[in-house]
């Protein structure tokens, strides 16, 4: 009885939280009038920066946060937002002369840095096929469908090394596609060619690109259809195989173009956000039980780091990773572990008085106002999917 009352009142809390905290700074703060689109940061101390660069990745996730709310929802304020950011992806950040997204733009709308970086383009596909789950707008299928084309023509690689195959995503590109020296994400990264970071979210776009393609009955997505299941396949294959490491239990994190990892950091944060992603990709598949081994796995190896973490995102995660890990296989303990995540997002990321979380917690336990509120890095989607995944599974 303890439990289910304290699932009632986490699933009220997720939603409160959503739509009085998270949604709202959003739509009151960041939507760009003068210039079009969404604005590109707001600091720390709630400072607007209206002249700062907007990025691809920022604009994805506004576009499935807004999406997904008016999936659940169906509040028209939420829908006009989505709406908002997909034509604002459409128009501003797809290269209609070689294909792709723009990694960033300037403050009004024209291209800044125009490489392509896989990992922005996946986010566009996730974002594009969530508007469609909710909308059934057929310009945000046929777009996902375009950009799935763009990475499997020019990022998927695969070869073979010492009579084996090789296959993965690469991390960058030019924007006509040709090799680039600098493939890293951002400064914090390493310069590699495979990442698990990109793979990640590959995988993620590619579960909700196939997920609404199965329940399209056109002709003409058939054959999209079947290479998107293929190569979700191949990317759980690539995460069982190459990225996961077996004497550890974590993921690995940066790779040469032969799969061999560079160093043996680890990132909790990603193991517990591989470990659900990874089933709801195979559950979309409709086939469970290896994913699931390797989920547990993850879950396991994340126990011991995720709760020293302080971003934001990893909390956000953790609180997922842990519930999904109790519904697998009812074990009290990760229920806990979901609960100690959720109290400290409430007790120290949530900023209570003007909205959205802080990025972090210092050691002092004060927030972290020198990292951004909302900006490149820091979206909508990591917080408000865990209380949409809250809302939907309990």
């Amino acid at each position: 009885m303890g439990n289910k009352l304290y699932i009632v009142n986490l699933r009220a809390s997720a939603q409160a939280m959503l739509e009085t905290n998270i949604l709202p700074f959003w739509q009151e703060r960041m939507v760009d009038y003068q210039q079009g689109g969404f604005y590109g940061r707001i600091d720390g101390y709630d400072t607007l920066h209206s002249d700062a660069e907007k990025g691809a990745v920022l604009n994805a996730r506004i576009l499935w946060t807004f999406s997904a709310a008016t999936r659940l929802f169906h509040k028209m304020p939420y829908r006009i937002l989505a709406t908002r950011a997909k034509d604002y992806l459409i128009t501003r950040f797809i290269d209609r002369e070689y294909g792709g997204v723009y990694w960033s733009l300037n403050a009004d709308g024209t291209p800044l840095d125009t490489k392509k970086q896989t990992y922005a383009i996946a986010f566009a596909i996730y974002g594009l096929a969530e508007y469609y789950r909710a909308t059934q707008d057929p310009e945000a299928l046929f777009t996902a469908i375009r950009l799935f084309d763009d990475i499997e023509t020019h990022a998927f690689q695969s070869y073979m090394v010492n009579d084996q195959m090789v296959n993965g995503y690469v991390e960058a590109l030019t924007r006509d596609w040709q090799p680039i020296a600098d493939m890293r994400l951002s400064e914090k990264d390493e310069n590699g060619v495979f990442t698990m970071n990109t793979h990640l979210h590959v995988l993620e776009a590619y579960t909700n690109l196939y997920r609404v393609l199965k329940n399209v009955q056109r002709d003409d997505v058939q054959g999209t259809k079947e290479r998107v299941e293929r190569q979700l396949r191949i990317l759980i294959d690539i995460f069982a195989n190459r990225i996961f490491d077996p004497s550890t239990g974590h993921l690995m994190l940066f790779f040469d173009e032969n799969w061999q990892p560079s160093n043996t950091h680890t990132s909790p944060g990603h193991d517990i956000e591989a470990a659900w992603l990874l089933r709801e990709a195979q559950a979309v598949l409709e086939e469970n039980e290896e994913v699931n081994k390797l989920s547990r796995r993850l879950a396991v190896a994340a126990r011991d780091g995720i709760l020293q973490e302080t971003q934001w995102w990893c909390y956000a995660e953790a609180v997922v990773g842990y519930i999904d890990q109790w519904q697998d296989i009812s074990d009290p303990h990760y229920l806990n572990l979901a609960n100690a995540a959720w109290d400290f997002i409430v007790d120290h990321l949530v900023d209570h008085e003007h909205g959205e979380w802080y990025w972090s917690v210092l050691p002092d336990g004060t927030p972290d106002r020198s990292n951004d509120k909302a900006g490149f890095w820091k979206c909508p989607y990591h917080n408000s999917r865990m209380c949409i995944e809250l809302i939907e599974r309990l």
